[in-house]
């Protein structure tokens, strides 16, 4: 027998509250057309102050939780969630907004898919009343998860949504604020587990929306980025730290370029385009290369291997950091060329601005290759920290076998 437990965290809902639990009640037929038994519907009272509480204990089929002062969205699911008896949890918002006559159809997905979380998206597709800047707003969180996890997704932020209990040890830690959505999203995407979008309608709420577009955009947004950094990191540092070698480069071709043209003569905008672009490629690779460190350190954490981030696809046959060593040592020797090359330049009257023309590239590149060599180093001893517990689990197995062999027999 499968069941569904439904959560609906509720804040002052007097006015939608009946009307979404019989909805949800009434989907029950629906529900076991689709191998879904049981039906429990779990509402979470987050101390409110109008008669919502009242209200849902006059419903004989659902069960009240109340928390006596307001703890959040987040934290009134996080307390359905745990008082759920289903093998499948679901939630929706107790506003109106989403439909609860697509449980079925979610759970459908679920089953049929063998998915860990099926999201029901409101930007797939079906009729939406939601605003436009909210829908702006939503746009932007999914590109953003997509970004931070490659996998792409359509609506992070949907409060409706079916899962199977068993993968919330993996989801959790989760916030108590309206972002638990899109921090769900993030986490499990990182956690490679099974996630399904369908499409669902979306009607205005009921009532004044507790959505605050910049407060609770920047609190998504800040969330869905610390949430991916703690999975892997590298993908957010190394897309900073690539951005800003390719503006670099950028000024480096423009430099070329005027000095084809014959101009020598560094300006004042000249010089600080120089000075911009030698600690923008200095930043840049510092940048990546804490990144991967970073990665190394997360994999250590979770007992886990190590995320290649950017360059982990198959066609790289030996992860970038490898190579850190000898790239960190050539950069190293062009830098100290070069500067050696400028001091006997400028031993020889050379003028004091073309100097600093190539002073700045040479100390430049001098800083990358010990950046990338120290990366390397410390890359290579959190690798062997990494490989600890297999080496101890050997040692002692081996221990083991020769301790037995040296028995005597009868």
């Amino acid at each position: 027998m499968t069941t569904l437990s439904v959560v609906i965290p509720a804040y002052n809902e007097e006015d939608s509250i009946v009307p979404v639990m019989q909805r949800v009640l009434s989907a029950r037929s629906a529900l076991r057309e689709q191998g879904v038994d049981g039906l429990e519907l779990i509402v979470v009272d987050d101390g409110s102050r109008d008669r919502t509480r009242e209200l849902v204990r006059a419903e004989p089929a659902a069960r009240l939780l109340c928390h006596e002062r307001n703890g959040g969205y987040g934290a009134a699911l996080k307390t359905g969630f745990a008082a759920a008896q289903g093998e499948y949890i679901g939630f929706l918002d107790a506003d109106g907004t989403y439909p609860p006559e697509h449980f079925p159809n979610l759970c459908r997905v679920a089953l049929e898919e063998n998915a860990d979380i099926v999201i029901g998206s409101r930007m797939a597709g079906e009729a939406s009343e939601m605003p436009a800047v909210r829908r702006l707003g939503n746009f932007i969180f999914a590109n953003l998860v997509s970004l931070v996890s490659a996998q792409r997704i359509t609506d992070s932020a949907s409060g409706m949504r079916v899962f199977k209990k068993s993968i919330l040890d993996r989801i959790y830690p989760l916030p108590d604020g309206l972002n638990l959505t899109p921090v769900m999203s993030t986490r499990a995407l990182h956690e490679g587990l099974k996630m399904v979008e369908t499409p669902i309608p979306y009607s205005e709420r009921a009532g004044r929306s507790k959505l605050n577009v910049v407060r609770d955009g920047v609190r998504f947004a800040q969330s869905i980025v610390w949430t991916a950094m703690c999975y892997n990191p590298v993908r957010l540092l190394g897309m900073v730290g690539v951005g800003l070698v390719g503006i670099a480069l950028l000024i480096a071709v423009a430099f070329a370029a005027t000095r084809a043209q014959g101009v020598t003569e560094l300006s004042a905008l000249g010089v600080f385009a120089l000075f911009t672009a030698v600690v923008l490629a200095v930043s840049g690779v510092s940048l990546f290369v804490l990144g991967t460190m970073y990665n190394y350190l997360v994999s250590l954490f979770y007992k886990q291997p190590i995320r290649q981030g950017l360059f982990g696809h198959p066609i790289f046959k030996t992860p970038l950091d490898r190579h850190f060593w000898w790239l960190g040592l050539l950069a190293m020797s062009v830098g100290t060329i070069l500067a050696g090359g400028v001091l006997v330049l400028g031993l020889g009257a050379w003028p004091v601005a073309r100097l600093f023309f190539w002073l700045l590239p040479a100390a430049m590149v001098t800083l990358i290759g010990l950046q990338l060599l120290i990366g390397w180093l410390i890359m290579r001893s959190l690798e062997e920290l990494s490989r600890r517990d297999v080496g101890v689990a050997s040692d002692l197995l081996g221990k083991r076998v020769e301790i037995y062999e040296l028995q005597p027999t009868n």
